[in-house]
């Protein structure tokens, strides 16, 4: 079963860093993917809207890989605001180096990129809240503290 560790870094030197790292491990560079908002984008017609079709289409892309919705868009945001994502692709053991060197990269937890996303207000009926753990959920994992997360699709 594939799996690929996908971290979103700051800009292009340090995602070129963790490149080199990963194929200095033995991950070919047809494993290894780097996507970063391009500078120019051609449009398709006059209703075109270039940026907001690439972000729709990450979207839908990272959904689809079992990215959650708003993880999704803390990347699309990442993106936008000059960041690079690299993807390595590999089995087992080998994708879970690939988040180990990613995160030795300084990989971004997307939980920060959007810290100040909006929450609804609590009502204290004397009950236990709900806890959610987002460190367990089907087809991804995270190592504690770190920004790189595992898919496995």
């Amino acid at each position: 079963m594939a799996k690929t560790a996908v971290g979103l870094f700051e800009n292009s030197e340090l995602a070129n860093d963790v490149v080199r790292d990963l194929e200095a491990t033995g991950f070919l560079r047809k494993d290894v993917r780097i996507l970063k908002e391009p500078l120019e984008m051609a449009g398709s017609g006059v209703m075109s809207t270039p940026h907001t079709d690439f972000e729709v289409e990450l979207t839908r892309d990272l959904t689809a890989f079992g990215v959650l919705e708003a993880d999704a868009e803390d990347y699309v945001q990442g993106v936008r605001r000059g960041g690079v994502m690299v993807f390595a692709t590999g089995a087992g053991d080998k994708a879970q180096a690939a988040t180990e060197i990613m995160n030795r990269h300084g990989a971004v937890e997307v939980e920060k990129i959007s810290a100040s996303r909006p929450e609804l207000p609590s009502a204290d009926h004397g009950e236990e809240p709900l806890v959610h753990d987002l460190s367990v959920q089907t087809g991804r994992s995270r190592s504690p503290g770190s920004g790189a997360r595992l898919f496995v699709w």
